[in-house]
């Protein structure tokens, strides 16, 4: 973090004099929503109203999205775990439509990018400008923020960008802030990225690095509709327009559940057992199953272990329980591992995918040690 102070002047590598100026220097964190411990009275009364909450959402969304309900509870659950979540689906399933809904039933700050093959990553965090004050024709550098600086960002197909731009996210998905031009710039609280993907079979794609990917606290796969659904969504879309929809929660309130959603407790033996799954996938571990070994190139590392158990926090909340159970971890294994499990050569000769190696992984591994 910079610690130069505003008023003072510097000189750029070209030579020019410059002010320092506010919007130069890192901001402190005094304008975040302030957090505060819970009791355990109001803690139970928290879980009440975001079990409603979770309700009130889904009803609404429902104007406007014809079914995938598990995909909805599945972002809620990330949303509230502090995570970030990827969507993946073909072209036409009304993922973007799906996020941005649901984005607005919340009181946030709201900014979309359309990731497109010419995407620099100055366009995502902003970059520092020359400036010269018209009346002292004083020059300085200011900073222009990027449309990273917000509660939520939609990534729209973020897969049609090269890595170099998808690489601008790393930073701020994992640390909260952003660093430009030596100086680092926090991101306001929540932060939430909700990225839509194209299948990589797909023209004009680029796959994401495995780090960017394991940013990502889920993966969901948007599915074809049903018969039922697609009937509604041909008449609910050739209709008149949809009504807009009602913001249900604000920022100091989802930070205060993110907490809550922290404060929820796990049993050793739930841990052993989210511990172990994420050891199976790793082919160089000892008492593997066979299968790993053949089929998995590279296995999921601590950070799905962590993903597991907040996402499984997340859902028990959500559902008005307040203790999290193996069945719990088993529910999130798919989303949280999927793209985590690297396959070599061998499966993908056999057309199996990660989805494959999971589920047999659940079906073989116990609940105890």
């Amino acid at each position: 973090m910079s610690h130069t102070s505003p008023g003072k002047r510097a000189r750029c590598r070209c030579g020019c004099q410059f002010e320092i100026t506010p919007e130069n220097v890192a901001p402190d964190d005094s304008r975040q929503p302030q957090r505060r411990e819970l009791s355990d009275d109001e803690a139970l009364a928290a879980v009440e109203r975001m079990t409603k909450l979770k309700a009130a959402i889904l009803s609404e969304v429902g104007k406007i999205i014809v079914g995938q309900r598990g995909v909805l509870e599945q972002i809620l659950a990330a949303f509230f775990a502090g995570g970030h979540c990827l969507v993946l689906g073909v072209p036409g399933l009304a993922k973007t439509l799906m996020v941005h809904s649901l984005a607005q039933t919340m009181h946030l700050n709201f900014k979309r990018i359309q990731f497109t093959p010419d995407l620099m990553p100055t366009d995502i965090t902003g970059t520092k400008i020359l400036e010269e004050d018209p009346d002292t024709r004083q020059r300085r550098f200011t900073f222009h923020k990027g449309p990273i600086f917000t509660n939520v960002l939609l990534a729209d197909e973020i897969n049609r960008t090269p890595p170099k731009t998808q690489a601008a996210l790393l930073e701020a998905m994992q640390e909260h802030q952003v660093t430009t031009g030596g100086d680092t710039y926090k991101l306001p609280a929540p932060f939430l990225v909700l990225a839509t993907q194209n299948p990589l079979e797909l023209e004009g794609t680029y796959p994401l690095p495995e780090a960017q990917l394991d940013r990502f606290i889920l993966l969901v796969k948007v599915d074809y509709p049903s018969l039922e659904e697609e009937e509604k969504i041909l008449l609910s879309t050739t209709g008149s327009d949809g009504e807009a929809l009602k913001s249900l929660v604000d920022a100091r309130s989802v930070t205060m559940y993110q907490d809550l959603v922290r404060r929820v407790p796990v049993s050793e033996h739930v841990a052993n057992y989210a511990a172990r799954l994420c050891r199976a996938t790793r082919p160089k571990a000892d008492d593997v199953p066979d299968f790993v070994k053949k089929y998995v190139r590279y296995g999921c590392g601590p950070r799905a272990g962590q993903s597991l158990l907040l996402c499984a926090k997340a859902h028990v909340v959500l559902n008005g329980r307040f203790n999290v159970s193996c069945e719990d971890i088993r529910n999130y294994a798919l989303p949280v591992m999927r793209h985590r499990v690297i396959l070599n050569f061998a499966a993908a000769s056999e057309g199996l995918d990660s989805d494959d190696i999971i589920t047999r992984l659940l079906e073989t591994a116990s609940e105890s040690q």
